[in-house]
């Protein structure tokens, strides 16, 4: 297994020791290894582009490592009261969206290419920084409400949109798909 794989799998196994750190209180904890996290992240993309150990699996396994991470890091922060429901169901209702229109049509026996769209990348983006500020103001007493409350309302809106744009995209090709079958 490559070095990529195996800092991602180490993601992965980082993610319960951070959501126990949310639940029992411990936020600056929770914080560093949320950073760390990150730079797992950018360190296993550093190496498997810049040592030639892309893989498949790593492919498929680093966005998955990072929904798993922010999914969970959401709900932890919601159950607690730190972040509203309602935005917590936006985010997990537009990740479920997306894993069930691809099941779907891999169950169809579509194949539908899988590529982060720009959107999807600022709104990524826009949710680790405001689990990361949410973590630091609450680790370490920050008084970051305002900026909070910005990123808050930026993560809410760029859902939608990346929520939407996949849809559509996801129209477009099963509608491609269809038109291909029974033509």
């Amino acid at each position: 297994m490559s070095l990529p794989n195996i800092i991602t799998i180490i993601r992965i196994l980082m993610v319960p020791v951070i959501i126990l750190l949310i639940n029992s209180g411990q936020m600056s904890y929770a914080f560093v290894l949320f950073i760390l996290a990150g730079l797992s992240d950018g360190i296993d993309g550093f190496i498997a582009k810049h040592f030639d150990q892309a893989t498949t699996l790593g492919a498929y396994l680093d966005p998955v490592a990072d929904k798993i991470l922010l999914v969970s890091i959401y709900v932890a922060l919601g159950q607690l009261g730190h972040l509203p429901a309602w935005l917590v169901i936006l985010v997990v209702s537009r990740d479920l969206l997306i894993i069930g229109a691809f099941l779907l049509a891999w169950i169809m026996g579509f194949n539908i290419k899988v590529a982060p769209l720009m959107v999807s990348k600022a709104n990524t983006t826009a949710q680790i920084i405001l689990a990361g500020l949410i973590l630091a103001d609450l680790g370490y007493d920050l008084n970051l409400s305002v900026i909070t409350n910005i990123t808050l309302y930026t993560v809410a809106v760029l859902t939608i949109l990346s929520g939407t744009a996949y849809l559509i995209e996801w129209m477009r090709d099963m509608a491609r798909f269809e038109d291909g079958r029974n033509g």
